[in-house]
């Protein structure tokens, strides 16, 4: 599959409803590329979360691949990565937390990455 093209700068909300449409298209892995291009372009201070959710995406991109061990410490890293965020731009952080732990937990093979796409926000 193409990859995205890359540092394309987008708001805040077309960044999300890109990466949610891929995320639920089961491409985690393209909406990792969007959220990379909010991390490297965004204002300093929201890199931190922007880079977080990446990890998210990536994590599910490995535990979809078979690679467990690699996506369950993605999730993780991206899970403690932007729980210190409040919920900007309505991100759920609090359930994409969840989301990430919970997966890691569980994932022992090759899961389907549509069907595991967390919703990243209540309105998306």
């Amino acid at each position: 599959m193409e990859r995205q093209p890359e540092g394309v700068v987008r708001t805040p909300g077309q960044t999300l409803t890109e990466a949610q449409r891929l995320l639920d298209a089961g491409m985690p892995f393209h909406a990792h590329e969007v959220f990379e291009d909010a991390w490297k372009s965004g204002p300093e201070a929201e890199r931190e979360l922007w880079r977080g959710l990446a990890q998210l995406a990536v994590g599910l991109t490995h535990a979809a691949r078979g690679n467990t061990a690699g996506g369950a410490r993605l999730l993780l890293r991206g899970a403690d990565r932007i729980a210190g965020f409040r919920d900007p731009y309505d991100i759920d952080v609090t359930g994409l937390t969840a989301w990430a732990r919970e997966l890691a937990a569980r994932v022992q093979g090759p899961v389907d990455a549509g069907a595991e796409a967390p919703r990243l926000t209540s309105a998306l």
